[in-house]
């Protein structure tokens, strides 16, 4: 007698993404499962994963979407998914206690950045992927480097990202508006 394998039931479909939850209770998303993902993975917008049930979704959003830490996935069925960053392999940059200063972090984020290296900014550290070399090269401006394991949430370049951006748990839509007290 022949048995076949049983086929695998299809994904749920992920085709809208809702930045920060925007609009959702918060009640609802504490019920919601997770759909916790690497940096490299939050920068794509069609994969497939399992969620914190282990169900399998198949992500489709419009090509250039990014997720970040606290968005929510809209599936074909009406579910949400919350979006957690994963924690990865990181470096964390600070100023070397003895004789830094806060330009050190700044001079590497420039050096960095023009490296087109993908960082999370803090006002007494940076963090990045790990790089032995780039390791090394912050090393040599005399900055601290630490490997942690941590959750990764990147700024977004000058030229993409989307079309919002965050303060302190609120979203704004990108467009010019005097900035926290700033013309």
């Amino acid at each position: 007698m022949h048995h076949s394998a049983a086929p695998a039931d299809p994904p749920l479909l992920a085709s809208r993404l809702i930045p920060d939850g925007a609009g959702l209770a918060r009640t609802l998303l504490a019920r919601a499962p997770v759909l916790e993902l690497e940096w490299t993975w939050r920068q794509r917008s069609r994969f497939e994963a399992r969620d914190s049930q282990g169900r399998r979704i198949a992500v489709l959003l419009p090509r250039g979407s990014v997720m970040r830490d606290g968005d929510v996935l809209v599936l074909t069925d009406g579910g949400l998914l919350c979006v957690r960053a994963a924690v990865e392999p990181l470096l964390k940059v600070t100023t070397c206690p003895e004789h830094g200063t806060p330009l050190d972090l700044l001079r590497a984020a420039y050096h960095l950045g023009n490296r087109h290296v993908a960082l999370q900014l803090h006002a007494d550290h940076l963090k990045l992927e790990r790089d032995h070399v780039l390791a090394d090269l912050l090393r040599q401006m005399h900055l601290t480097v630490t490997e942690v394991d941590e959750p990764f949430e990147p700024e977004f370049g000058a030229y993409g990202g989307p079309a919002h951006h965050r303060h302190d748990g609120h979203v704004h839509p990108t467009d010019d508006h005097p900035h926290h007290g700033q013309p």
